[in-house]
């Protein structure tokens, strides 16, 4: 078995193929995701983390299953920490809530049984109350991309754990929207079935007649591969229903909001910039597009926590709340304890009821055949807001979201560009509860199509806002001795993805140059695609790079960003000279095309623009 380098990301397709062709053993993925689990300790991904001893069994089980008849053998997956796996401490995010189940919630066993690993348990608003990422008494869990950013909650660890590349998919949970928020927050698939679709035996209850179990991953084909091995009816659970997703199609029609969907938080205009992009894709699907009145599907929204099912809550926890004073994170404890009021009588649950059921039929006629798509989230947060604002800027991410469960649709968030560098866009379908498959025929085919538009877009939009806001006489204006030069080689330069990420930095461009003749310049196996370069010690060619010029004070957390293989290093220019610059560690070489012959990254890629 040779050595193998793992990517950024793992999806079921490349772990299949390198267990197929005995490249790889599924205890070294294991290892591999301990070791990333470690690195981002501090991100707060976890509560019970991967552990080698603890998985052990899991490992030994699957060299008695047939990879044929287990469609997810050796699979590893995350768990949301108010999901029972054996064993597992289940906390809710609240120690003194914690027990450890001796069996495994109805999902998570089908799932074990299709011979998927349980990893450990993740991060989550305490009792799945929140769509931060923030209420949680241990830490933060921090956006898979920006750290100062939310990442998005209850089921913020499941969704930063996929996106970072220590679980192939993960388990959540979605009451008001927390199986698709971190999606979008993340970049990621979230996908939330049909209530019931999914038993919830095992699952600790937010409220229990609207909880779903959901599943975060990078591609719709990921997510619904484990919907077919959770999805069924479980006689022992009371909220079961056997739904059956039938075979993929497409709507008849689209519908978008009527009105301008209202954006928030420091980034609400490049939200709302994003969500214009999106209806142009949009648009140029084929398919029909309505512009409708969507004032019910606020008003449904509104009887989450304006309406009594907030007691709901307060019903399963009051018990264990009153009897534990200060066990809850503040803000968790004063969403329950709502739930309590006076208002909150039998009579107005049945009126409640009652509207629900009006605006559940109106959904119905007005969806039929179609799909209805809004922004996943109207704009993000920085941790810092939150904190300030925990329960107003908790209240804006459930705009587009809360709706949802109470009208029994189904719905997937979706990747759908970015709103800026390192910042995620993404827009959700919903369909009735029996249509599941026009989810799947529409997602699949707006990745598809969007995914070659959006990078050609990034990249026209990074030039021209290159050329507005810096050239190369300022930058040669800058005091050297607070400044660094920076040579990169690939998605960094101008005119490519990562330009804004240089300019975000304070870089500037100063001219473009050329390494010694030295180099291997590869294509990593990586998405987006994006080159390395690798010293020599004899041999090797001379690569064009650009020069840029940084604050020294910006440029450690700009290396930091950096992920493996890549870093920064020493780049020898012709002349000898030697400065800060992007280079790729010897071991990338093995699974990289060898592209040096092009002279550099520009010139390889308008190469294969001709062709």
């Amino acid at each position: 078995m040779t050595a193998v380098t793992f990517p950024e990301v793992l999806t079921m397709q490349w772990l299949r193929e390198k267990y197929t062709t005995k490249q790889l053993a599924p205890e070294a993925v294991i290892e591999e995701i301990i070791s990333r689990s470690e690195r981002d300790a501090a991100m707060n991904i976890w509560i019970t983390p991967p552990s080698l001893m603890q998985l052990r069994p899991y490992l030994e089980r699957l060299a008695l299953l047939d990879p044929a008849q287990t469609p997810l053998w050796g699979i590893p997956f995350a768990v949301k920490d108010n999901i029972d796996v054996a064993g597992f401490p289940t906390t809710a995010a609240c120690a003194e809530f914690a027990y450890t189940p001796g069996e495994n919630a109805t999902v998570v066993e089908r799932l074990v049984q299709a011979g998927a690993i349980p990893l450990g348990k993740t991060n989550l608003d305490q009792f799945a109350t929140g769509l931060v990422g923030m209420r949680s008494p241990y830490g933060e869990a921090h956006n898979a991309l920006r750290p100062e950013l939310i990442s998005g909650g209850s089921s913020s660890g499941s969704a930063v754990a996929v996106a970072r590349g220590q679980a192939v998919f993960s388990l959540g949970t979605d009451t008001a929207g927390s199986g698709r928020v971190p999606a979008a927050l993340n970049g990621l698939v979230g996908f939330k079935p049909t209530l019931g679709a999914w038993p919830t035996k095992g699952v600790v209850p937010a409220c229990a007649s609207l909880d779903c179990v959901t599943v975060f991953a990078h591609s719709i084909d990921d997510a619904l591969a484990v919907d077919s091995s959770a999805r069924g009816l479980d006689p022992a659970d009371p909220w079961s229903r056997d739904v059956v997703r039938s075979a993929s199609g497409l709507p008849s029609k689209l519908y978008l909001p009527q009105e301008r969907p209202a954006f928030y938080g420091p980034f609400a205009d490049e939200y709302a910039r994003a969500w214009e992009g999106s209806i142009q894709q949009l648009q140029a699907l084929g398919i029909s597009i309505e512009y409708v009145d969507c004032s019910l599907f606020a008003e449904a929204a509104a009887e989450l926590y304006e309406g009594p099912w907030v007691a709901e809550r307060w019903a399963d926890l009051s018990e264990f709340i009153e009897s534990h004073p200060g066990a809850l994170v503040p803000a968790t404890e004063q969403v329950l304890r709502s739930g309590a009021a006076e208002r909150h009588t039998a009579a107005s649950v049945f009126a409640s009821m009652h509207r629900l059921q009006a605006f559940k039929l109106a959904a119905k006629f007005l969806l039929g055949d179609a799909v209805l798509v809004m922004p996943t989230c109207g704009g993000t947060w920085t941790r810092e807001q939150v904190r300030e604002q925990p329960i107003q800027t908790n209240t804006a991410m459930g705009a587009y979201t809360n709706h949802c469960n109470l009208l029994d649709l189904s719905a997937v968030a979706l990747p759908s560009g970015e709103a800026a560098e390192r910042l995620p866009f993404g827009i959700t379908l919903f369909a009735l509860a029996d249509q599941e498959h026009l989810l799947e025929g529409l997602g699949r085919l707006y990745a598809d199509r969007t995914m070659e538009s959006r990078s050609s877009e990034r990249a026209k939009c990074s030039l021209n806002n290159a050329i507005a806001k810096v050239s190369s006489e300022a930058s040669e204006a800058f005091d050297s001795d607070q400044t660094t030069l920076v040579a990169v080689c690939g998605l960094h330069m101008r005119g490519f993805a990562l330009e804004q990420q240089m300019l975000a930095f304070e870089a500037s461009f100063v001219r473009e140059a050329n390494t010694a003749a030295k180099y291997e310049l590869i294509k990593l196996d990586t998405t987006p695609a994006k080159p390395g370069m690798i010293k020599l010690e004899q041999g090797g060619a001379s690569v064009a790079v650009e020069l840029w010029r940084m604050p020294l004070s910006r440029f450690g957390a700009f290396a930091a960003l950096i992920p493996a293989p890549l870093g920064i290093g020493k780049v020898e220019l012709e002349g000898g000279e030697e400065v800060p610059g992007f280079i790729c560690e010897g071991y990338a070489l093995e699974r990289a095309e060898r592209i040096s012959e092009y002279g550099g990254w520009r010139e390889y890629r308008r190469a294969m623009s001709l062709m």
